[in-house]
């Protein structure tokens, strides 16, 4: 599969070559929906927690005799009625995370990046770097290519590129290693150099 090379100044710079492996795979919905599902569960905290009358501190005697205070019966402060009681049914620390192994889960990308291409989405760059973290000058790049809400996938971490666009909340940056189903389908486009495709193309044929 070919897909056409664009310079930083967004003239054609000719066609590269795509492994069919990753970028012409079958479209999966249901391998994709598990994926993300997956992804976002792991980033769930899952750490609440409420005491039950059990754990809350406290004497444990009887606040008040049983009859004759003309107030209603009471056998513990610790109870879900009363102020500073314990939680009826108190919540604990749970794990949210879902199984996923590691050969569906780079079936999913493969799946995401061959839908990319067949609509367009995918965007191969030769290079795209900054001599200083300026927004003024990404911004200046971008919108030389058209782009708004886009995805730039670099070789490594570009901290020049990561610090000038992370004051744009449509703009992210990620290395090639550390790419996610959820930034690749969220954003309109994905700008990929020509080093972080080979990357991806090592890590999922």
């Amino acid at each position: 599969m070919e897909l056409n090379l664009i310079s930083e100044q967004t003239n054609t710079a000719g066609t590269i070559n795509l492994s069919d492996t990753v970028f012409a795979a079958d479209f999966n919905e249901t391998l994709i929906h598990q994926a993300i599902t997956a992804y976002l569960a792991g980033g769930r905290a899952g750490t609440r927690a409420q005491k039950s009358r059990a754990q809350v501190k406290g004497s444990g005697s009887k606040p008040w005799r049983q009859k004759g205070t003309g107030r209603a019966r009471a056998g513990t402060i610790k109870s879900p009625l009363w102020r500073s009681g314990g939680v009826t049914f108190a919540a604990k620390p749970q794990d949210y995370t879902q199984k996923l192994n590691k050969k569906m889960y780079r079936s999913a990308l493969r799946s995401i990046l061959s839908e990319l291409v067949r609509s367009a989405r995918l965007l191969v760059v030769e290079q795209l770097s900054l001599e200083k973290p300026k927004t003024k000058t990404l911004l200046a790049q971008l919108k030389a290519l058209e782009l708004n809400n886009v995805l730039i996938l670099t070789e490594e971490q570009d901290k020049n590129l990561y610090l000038a666009a992370r004051n744009l909340h449509q703009v992210n940056v990620s290395d090639a290693m550390a790419v996610d189903p959820v930034n690749l389908i969220k954003h309109e486009k994905v700008l990929i150099t020509v080093p972080a495709l080979k990357k991806i193309e090592e890590r999922l044929a």
